[in-house]
């Protein structure tokens, strides 16, 4: 599974209105295997990363025609269901309060320009390992939801008999409380007796018993 997660991870969104420094990104990534597509402003990059199939990984240059880099990631984590984007700016700003603004409207991550081919690739693979953790995540995540909806709880009231116990069910047949019980949860009975029981009933039966043992008109008392 993980495997197939990363290979849905192998496209990337490019957004570079400088054509030279378009043109290198796209051929650095596609050496590395990657998949591009290539936006050449702030407007085409919102429209194509607000679609469901568009790339979880993107690369925006901060400063763009129309919508920047900066604004894009603020509109992203405004979006719920797009919180699956592993987001990079690219900057010729190389200041900490510049790294700061980056990342405080929502960017994942910042690379100054020129980038080094081997940091950008770090840090993608970075993104990558980010988005496989989110993915691990959102799935156990699900399976425990549909756990929780198998649990069956006992709720309402339940019309039971005064006197021998026995429940109506939905089908308005009388069941035994443990079958009952035992078809709306996940319980299971383990019988035994309770002191009040035993003193009241059990006691009683094993004295009679006794006293008709010792008996010497009982039949098998007479046979012995």
């Amino acid at each position: 599974m993980q495997k197939i997660a990363e290979t849905n991870l192998r496209t990337v969104l490019i957004a570079e209105d400088d054509p030279t420094s378009r043109h290198l990104l796209r051929v650095t990534l596609e050496k590395w295997d990657f998949e591009v597509q290539v936006c050449c402003d702030g407007h085409e990059a919102w429209q194509q990363l607000q679609c469901d199939d568009a790339p979880q990984l993107a690369l925006l240059d901060w400063m763009m025609p129309g919508v920047d880099g900066a604004e894009i990631c603020r509109r992203l984590r405004r979006l719920p269901h797009k919180q699956g984007r592993y987001v990079i700016l690219l900057t010729a700003k190389d200041q900490k309060q510049d790294l700061a603004e980056g990342l405080d409207s929502g960017a994942d991550d910042y690379i100054v320009k020129p980038f080094d081919p081997r940091e950008l690739k770090a840090r993608l693979q970075v993104g990558i390992r980010m988005l496989l953790m989110q993915q691990a995540l959102a799935a156990r995540v699900s399976e425990l939801e549909e756990a929780l909806t198998q649990v069956k709880l006992l709720r309402g009231l339940l019309p039971i008999c005064s006197y021998c116990k026995n429940i109506r069910n939905d089908n308005n047949y009388w069941q035994q409380i443990e079958t009952y019980v035992s078809a709306h949860s996940d319980a299971q009975f383990s019988h035994s007796i309770c002191p009040p029981c035993y003193e009241r009933v059990v006691k009683p039966e094993l004295e009679s018993y006794q006293r008709l043992l010792s008996d010497p008109l009982n039949p098998v008392c007479s046979a012995d």
